[in-house]
Formats: C-alpha cells, sequence, structure tokens
C-alpha cells in the first residue's frame, strides 16, 4: 500500500473518531460534518492507491462510483452514503440553523465506520 493511501486512511480513522467526540460533547452538525470527511478520505484512498487524484469533492464521488460501485468492487450503497453525506456536510456547515440532530449523526458515523471499514478491507489492510 502506498503512504499516502495509508495517510488518507488514518485521516479518515480520526474523523470517525472525532465525530464520536464530537457526538459526545453535543455538537451534532460538526460531527456530520467530520463523518463525511471520514468517508471522502477513505473514497480519495481507494482512488489514489488506483493511480488517480482530483482536486475536487465531485470529481472524487463521480471516480469512486465509477471505479468501485458500478464495476462492484464495493457495495453501491457506499457511493450513496458519500454523496447523502456531502449533502448533509454542506447543510451542517453551511445552513443556519442545520438541525442535524443526534440520531442523524450518529447514523452518520455508523455510515462512516463501515465505509472505511469496507475500504480497508478491499485495500488488505
Amino acid at each position: 500500500m502506498k503512504e499516502q493511501t495509508r495517510a488518507y486512511l488514518d485521516k479518515a480513522k480520526e474523523n470517525v473518531q472525532a465525530s464520536l467526540d464530537l457526538i459526545r460533547d453535543g455538537h451534532y452538525e460538526i460531527a456530520a460534518s467530520r463523518a463525511y470527511y471520514a468517508m471522502f478520505y477513505t473514497a480519495e484512498a481507494l482512488l489514489f492507491e488506483e493511480g488517480d487524484e482530483f482536486s475536487s469533492h465531485g470529481a472524487v464521488h463521480g471516480a469512486f462510483g465509477i471505479r468501485f460501485a458500478k464495476t462492484g468492487r464495493l457495495d453501491s450503497k457506499f457511493h450513496r452514503y458519500l454523496i447523502d453525506a456531502y449533502r448533509e456536510r454542506q447543510a451542517a456547515d453551511y445552513d443556519a440553523p442545520a438541525e442535524v440532530g443526534l440520531e442523524e449523526a450518529q447514523a452518520l458515523v455508523n455510515q462512516a465506520k463501515e465505509f472505511l471499514a469496507a475500504g480497508e478491507t478491499l485495500l488488505g489492510r
């Protein structure tokens, strides 16, 4: 595994942990944002290992869908998780009030954990 791939996975793990800490402290909107980033960094790790780098969220989402969801290398639900979490992150970061509650934040963190585990399994980590 490439060093940068490992770095992306480490960032994903840090963001999962940060999300859990933020939920514990009642910061649900920020937790939702960090959960998205955990998924995003996992997607970047997978794409980087394939030799791809992108400069926008949309490009990462699209390439992830093509390389992993459409090919069946990963369940297509992970592409849906990524896209839906992005929308939640946008709302959490830019809408006032965003109204992300405990249950929604926990669901996003659970999806981020599942996404990360699937990515690590595929990469053999």
